[in-house]
């Protein structure tokens, strides 16, 4: 029981799992599907967001498949340890999301569409969890890399909850937090569904269309 608290508290930085100066295992350059980088210089017309939703696997699947995504990655945000492993993530002591990065091309494809995606995609309810899988590395993340990214986003948690709300659902529990370092996760990860088609994926929707027309309002 004291273990799995620990995984569903956020832990503090002074029981956090110390970091290392580098990735203690190969980071790939390109992406298993598209062969598109996976790694910065990114081109300059394309933007870079990163969403938690839950186990990352199938999170990626479906960004991957996007019109105007150009590239996707998984990886671990918003914690404390420094190129943690997937072992140390998973412990709930890093403090991190399971993470997905998703570059796209904003002629192509807005940063609202692909935020109302993350919120059809998981529950944004259920805290340090989804479904089945618990700890903090699953809660529900935006984390932006702009202050308009941080106007959609927080205009988007606003639309949501009213809409979960009128339908009985709790209050959303998503983290909307600057993007600080994102690490990348092990080459197993990457793309891992491209690699294994009858894989895991862990989906629990609340199934509730997110309302564009309230992005689309000033």
């Amino acid at each position: 029981m004291l273990f799995s608290r620990t995984k569903t508290t956020m832990v503090d930085a002074d029981r956090a799992i110390p970091g290392r100066p580098d990735y203690p295992f190969a980071v790939p350059t390109t992406h298993y599907v598209n062969g598109r980088p996976i790694r910065p210089p990114f081109p300059d017309d394309l933007a870079t967001a990163v969403f938690g939703l839950g186990c990352f696997w199938g999170a990626e699947e479906v960004y991957w498949q996007r019109d105007g995504v150009f590239t996707t990655a998984v990886g671990y945000a918003g914690g404390l340890t420094a190129h943690p492993t997937y072992e140390e993530v998973c412990t709930g002591l890093t403090g991190h999301t399971e993470a997905v990065l998703v570059v796209f091309d904003p002629a192509v494809v807005s940063y609202g569409e692909l935020v109302a995606t993350f919120f059809e995609m998981h529950d944004p309810t259920q805290g340090m969890r989804q479904g089945n899988d618990v700890g903090s590395q699953y809660r529900s993340a935006i984390y932006y890399t702009s202050p308009a990214q941080r106007a959609v986003a927080e205009r988007a948690v606003a639309a949501y909850a009213e809409e979960l709300t009128d339908r009985g659902y709790g209050a959303i529990t998503t983290e909307v937090a600057p993007l600080g370092e994102f690490y990348y996760a092990e080459d197993y990860h990457q793309q891992y569904l491209a690699k294994n088609p009858f894989g895991y994926r862990c989906h629990s929707t609340t199934g509730l269309r997110f309302p564009r027309e309230a992005l689309a309002a000033r």
